[in-house]
């Protein structure tokens, strides 16, 4: 198996990783645990939150699994996981309502969930195919310059990845302080119960932080094999 020691660079970020998904599980089961005072589910959230803001063209689902919500633009539906479509919680509400955030940014033609949008697909190939073709790279030195055509495209491609996770950052940020405008604004939420709702998308928030640290640290590595190659 091949091992080279750039591989330790990666430590931290896995660190970083594990310590947002566990905030993010445990803040979410805590405000799980607690109801809002107007008994709102996370349907009811989000519906009302939309025709608020006067969208009549947006559905609001239910899908499987735990904490699976997302907007679907092509579809125009927010998609609410079975813990949060149904439930009254705190957590649920600020979870529906983040969703419906990414709904006024398509609605308002916010740039960077356009941009975001355009590079799903070089995310997913770079993600994939950048490092097996470093690799790839690595091992077929008989190849000559060849070789080096591979690790320089995977490295390209890679890039193409993390830049798919910096343009996430300010998209998944403006969501949320979407949301906690809206929440506020609307009185879906009273009192502290606000600071329950921005618990939440912070610890979320962090995930796509971690992520992106971590994708860079798969660069730099990239780079340093490439660097001793």
């Amino acid at each position: 198996m091949f091992f080279h020691p750039s591989y330790l660079i990666l430590i931290p970020g896995m660190i970083l990783m594990f310590w947002a998904q566990q905030r993010v599980k445990s803040t979410y089961e805590k405000y799980a645990d607690i109801q809002s005072s107007l008994g709102m589910t996370g349907a009811q959230v989000a519906k009302t939150i939309l025709q608020r803001m006067d969208i009549h063209n947006v559905t609001v689902e239910r899908i499987d699994g735990e904490l699976t919500d997302h907007y679907d633009p092509s579809a125009k539906a927010v998609r609410l996981s079975e813990s949060v479509y149904a439930s009254s919680s705190l957590a649920a509400a600020a979870i529906a309502a983040h969703e419906c955030g990414h709904v006024l940014q398509d609605v308002r033609g916010y740039q960077f969930m356009n941009i975001r949008a355009s590079l799903v697909p070089v995310a997913n190939i770079g993600a994939n195919f950048g490092p097996l073709m470093v690799m790839a790279g690595l091992f077929l030195t008989s190849l000559g310059s060849l070789s080096v055509v591979f690790i320089n495209v995977g490295i390209a491609l890679f890039a193409g990845a993390i830049l798919f996770h910096i343009v996430t950052l300010p998209v998944e940020f403006d969501a949320s302080s979407r949301a906690l405008k809206l929440i506020d604004e609307l009185g879906i939420l009273q009192g502290n119960e606000n600071r329950g709702a921005r618990s939440v998308l912070n610890a979320a928030a962090w995930t796509y932080v971690a992520t992106a640290i971590y994708a860079a640290l798969q660069l730099v590595q990239l780079l340093l094999i490439k660097g001793d190659r």
